[in-house]
């Protein structure tokens, strides 16, 4: 899904325009009457750079520009005001890491202009972000190496549960930390010998409570390298169970993060069709059954019934195709604006 441009104004006629502005230059833009219509557009979407009105009905722009700092953090924001306001301009700032401070009327190329430098801005961002991924997923790969049964475990459990997300429609930026927590959920077993990975019969209650160890360390780990909440949830409680029957603290039902539950279906699912020291890896159509029968016991009901509606039996794609393809058309929209605007960008439009 491409990274959108969206703005925010009671005024349609604004917002008209605005669509008008940029469809001239070969750029669709989104647009919303209020932050609650924008708020349910940026769950749905990949939102490159918002620009907001201040003066609306219900939530003012800052205080939605303000919101959108928890709900889409790397959102390059752009606050609009029909008149200066001092301590509105500085209030945004500080609190809502506002971008830019614009008046209306605009000028055509001033907003172009802003426009193009959020883009750029939110490219970065994502460019910086795309090298801390490639450092997280190598992680999750060397940690799959004391196991060499579980080789691709990490990124096939985070493509079963990016696709269930999809369909229960989470929000884009929690999908992304699902993928980190799907990626990293065994981190902890870093600290789990390689015997006990590898052993071919049954473990000792002793090696049982330290394989058990591993959601804690694993949790230490998410908090030293300052992971999300949402991250850190997966790599702590993947081994809970929905009846409250799993570890490490016996949470159930909906106490458990939906990330989680939402995990754990795809943990179980992949777990099951692999190879390991013990026993044979499961057919997928044995495997998808051995699911169903699990619901409502170890995974929730309602999880598992999306799962078997959206997982193929055949090929998966990779984790990345699923979530990176973004980033190629945002860079088209830059390129857009800058070659079709012939005027000059007016001093303090752009950083």
């Amino acid at each position: 899904m491409a990274a959108e441009i969206l703005f925010v104004d009671d005024s349609k006629l604004t917002l008209q325009m605005s669509k008008d502005l940029f469809f001239s230059r070969g750029i669709s833009i989104l647009t919303a009457t209020n932050a609650e219509e924008a708020l349910e557009l940026i769950k749905q979407n990949e939102i490159a750079v918002v620009v907001s009105d201040n003066q609306m009905p219900g939530m003012s722009g800052l205080e939605f520009l303000s919101h959108l700092r928890s709900v889409s953090p790397d959102t390059v924001k752009v606050l609009i005001s029909a008149y200066i306001d001092l301590p509105t301009a500085l209030a945004a700032i500080n609190n809502s890491e506002v971008f830019r401070y614009l008046l209306k009327p605009w000028q055509d190329e001033e907003i172009l202009g802003v426009v193009k430098e959020g883009l750029r801005r939110y490219r970065l961002n994502r460019t910086m972000q795309r090298e801390d991924e490639s450092v997280l997923r190598s992680l999750a790969q060397t940690i799959e190496l004391k196991d060499p049964s579980t080789k691709g475990h990490c990124d096939r459990v985070a493509v079963y549960a990016l696709m269930i997300a999809e369909a229960m429609r989470i929000p884009k930026e929690t999908q992304r930390q699902i993928k980190f927590g799907s990626w990293l959920h065994d981190c902890g077993k870093i600290g789990v010998s390689e015997f006990i990975l590898n052993s071919s019969n049954r473990l000792t209650d002793r090696e049982f409570e330290t394989m058990k160890m591993h959601t804690f360390w694993g949790a230490d780990l998410a908090a030293k390298a300052h992971l999300s909440e949402v991250a850190t949830n997966i790599i702590h409680h993947h081994h809970e169970r929905f009846d409250g029957t799993g570890y490490p603290t016996g949470l159930a039902g909906e106490a458990i993060p939906i990330e989680v539950r939402i995990v754990s279906v795809a943990d179980i699912y992949d777990a099951l069709t692999m190879d390991r020291p013990y026993r044979k890896g499961y057919p997928c159509a044995e495997a998808r059954n051995m699911v169903r029968a699990l619901a409502g016991n170890s995974l929730d009901p309602e999880i598992v019934e999306v799962f078997l509606s959206v997982v193929p039996d055949g090929p998966l794609p990779s984790s990345d195709e699923l979530t990176g393809k973004s980033d190629l058309v945002a860079a088209e929209k830059e390129l857009s604006i800058s070659l079709s605007s012939s005027k000059t960008v007016p001093p303090g439009a752009s950083a």
